[in-house]
């Protein structure tokens, strides 16, 4: 298994427990797969560099975590299919 870190910005006009869900999901989608989340960040309501989607503001939440390719490939296409998702980006940490 190798370390990831994804940031994703959600929608800011969600409400709170759809919010909860979102991040409880992609947690789920690493488990799931056998990965081990190792920090989760909800950093809260931030205003954007630029406007994306008509959005000024967004919802950002950092996860670090453990998995393997498989999970990473999951979470990456469920996000691309999520409304409530604005932007994300995966890396993968160098030890």
């Amino acid at each position: 298994m190798r370390q990831y870190e994804v940031m994703y910005v959600l929608r800011p006009d969600l409400e709170e427990e759809k919010i909860k869900a979102n991040v409880a999901r992609y947690s789920e989608v690493v488990t799931s797969f056998g990965g081990e989340v190792t920090k989760l960040q909800e950093m809260g309501k931030r205003r954007l560099a630029y406007e994306i989607q008509k959005f000024r503001e967004g919802y950002y939440v950092l996860m670090n975590f453990k998995a393997n390719a498989d999970a990473v490939a999951e979470a990456d296409r469920l996000m691309k299919i999520n409304d409530d998702i604005i932007r994300f980006l995966f890396v993968r940490e160098e030890k």
